[in-house]
């Protein structure tokens, strides 16, 4: 058998693998009531690693040449993470309202965080995001 052969069989074998996962697994459904994160705030470490995540996708693409650098994706909130969230808040505007720079993740940043993230994590209501990040919108 060639390698381009087996090559082949592990991606089909992969790809039916992960669609019996998704099929599961159920679908994710968007919550505009995902707990704020920050400092003392019990943080989920799915909802930190999407935060970071859709910062560190923003700030990939931004044409700030001042902006930080990029935060571990590792779901712990820690300094890195929150001066990271402040930087994206300090020069923001979500429907018109500067956002607080505070650092902390609530419904108008994570608006913010959602309408300039990945679009892989946050592009629809059902994407992985939408359920851990807090936000005014809803399905």
């Amino acid at each position: 058998m060639s390698l381009t052969s087996r090559i082949a069989k592990a991606a089909t074998a992969t790809a039916v693998a992960g669609a019996a996962l998704f099929t599961l697994a159920g679908p994710a459904s968007a919550t505009p009531n995902a707990p704020t994160l920050g400092d003392s705030y019990a943080n989920n470490t799915h909802a930190v690693w999407c935060v970071q995540h859709n910062i560190n996708h923003f700030l990939s693409i931004t044409t700030d040449p001042n902006h930080p650098a990029q935060v571990a994706e590792d779901g712990i909130w820690g300094p890195k993470t929150k001066a990271a969230v402040e930087y994206i808040q300090s020069n923001a505007y979500v429907d018109g309202q500067k956002l607080k720079t505070d650092g902390i993740v609530g419904p108008l940043t994570g608006d913010m965080i959602i309408g300039d993230g990945d679009p892989y994590y946050v592009g629809s209501y059902d994407a992985y995001c939408w359920q851990y990040i807090p936000t005014t919108y809803g399905p």
